[in-house]
């Protein structure tokens, strides 16, 4: 009876469930929206920290870069049965050995060729100024002086815009001392227990997050390796190209043009044509126009060997980013910091789709066998990175 009665009473009525005006393409249009904002907030704040603190931050990225460098040969030299501390110290003394002969050979070049240097600048000058004499320009000595004053403000204008990150790193020689003294400690910190400090970071995140952060970590220094020992190889090999080029061509500097390239190629994509069109510059003041034509062709030639033959190969294997991705962040970086950013533009984007793709594989439960990792100076096989 008493179940009985209980089946008898009447259930409470549940609200019906009134459907939604918002169709659901707009619905799904604001999860997204919300998401993205977000995404793109951090990413502002991110940036802005960046720049506040750009004077701390640059030289650890240039620690970084160098640690990068130098790294795996540390640790093939501790495979050898070296000491550590012997290991380190030779291989910052090779590095710093390396480009003190850079910056020397590049003063002695131009200081033995600085007399030809002006005689060649004033007779292309002079030659520049009697072709526009002549039909069908007709320009007048004003007219020409008021161009070259123009073509000056103008070029002083862009390269006031394009170094100003490295104007504002350090606008003091004190700055730039600090920041000279931050990136070799910090370069040597890295060196002797890179390791340490990510495993160090990843212990800040929560513990179910840590084998996701452990694995971009190994995953992001891997890439980064790669990438500065591959791009390194491309820059010698451009500079070498087009220096060789304009020895031939009998150009003056011809070995300051090749360490212009070596520097610039740093820079995927931009800096390779930036500097050709130094040299092709250089060519047409101080040659002729036959000489700049020869070498247009020469950079021409270098740089289809590095798009299809370096970059497919090498830095593609290195650096799985898009060229498209390449340039719209290095134009990004050089808008946002000048130089440093066009130069820390294609790592940091290389690293960030490295270590993202390692811990969405760990976080979707894919083994992280073939994920990349970086060969730790102290402990073999330990986790972690500089």
């Amino acid at each position: 009876m008493i179940a009985l009665s209980r089946r008898s009473q009447p259930r409470p009525c549940r609200p019906a469930t009134v459907p939604s005006s918002v169709p659901v393409g707009v619905r799904a249009a604001s999860d997204w929206s919300w998401r993205l904002l977000t995404v793109v907030a951090l990413a502002g704040v991110v940036i802005y920290l960046v720049v506040v603190f750009q004077d701390i931050v640059v030289p650890l990225l240039v620690a970084l870069l160098i640690s990068a460098l130098l790294q795996p040969t540390v640790s093939s030299l501790i495979r050898r049965r070296w000491p550590k501390w012997l290991a380190i110290t030779v291989c910052l003394v090779a590095f710093g050995a390396v480009l003190a002969a850079l910056v020397t050979l590049v003063v002695w070049q131009v200081r033995v060729g600085l007399p030809q240097l002006e005689h060649e600048s004033v007779a292309a000058y002079n030659r520049a100024r009697d072709a526009l004499r002549q039909p069908p320009w007709n320009v007048t000595d004003a007219e020409f002086a008021g161009y070259i004053r123009s073509a000056d403000a103008f070029a002083q204008k862009d390269s006031a815009a394009l170094v100003g990150g490295v104007l504002k790193v350090g606008t003091t020689t004190g700055h730039l001392l600090a920041g000279s003294l931050i990136a070799i400690f910090a370069t040597i910190f890295m060196l002797i227990d890179g390791g340490g400090i990510w495993r160090w970071i990843s212990r800040l995140f929560p513990v179910g997050g840590r084998p996701a952060i452990q694995a971009g970590g190994t995953a992001g220094w891997r890439t980064l390796t790669s990438f500065v020992r591959v791009q390194i190889l491309v820059a010698v090999v451009n500079a070498v190209g087009i220096g060789l080029v304009a020895y031939f061509l009998g150009l003056p500097l011809a070995i300051p043009i090749g360490v212009i390239v070596l520097l610039a190629s740093f820079i995927p994509v931009i800096g390779a044509i930036v500097s050709g069109i130094i040299a092709v510059v250089i060519a047409l003041v101080f040659g002729g126009p036959i000489q700049a034509v020869i070498m247009l062709a020469g950079v021409l030639l270098v740089h289809l060997l590095e798009a299809h033959v370096m970059q497919p190969l090498l830095v593609g294997g290195a650096v799985k980013v898009h060229p498209l991705a390449v340039v719209v962040g290095v134009a990004a970086g050089t808008g946002i910091a000048g130089v440093p950013g066009a130069l820390f533009a294609v790592p940091v984007i290389a690293v960030a789709n490295a270590m993202v793709s390692a811990m969405l594989r760990v976080a979707h439960g894919v083994p992280a066998a073939d994920d990349p990792g970086p060969q730790p100076v102290e402990v073999e096989g330990a986790t972690g990175g500089a």
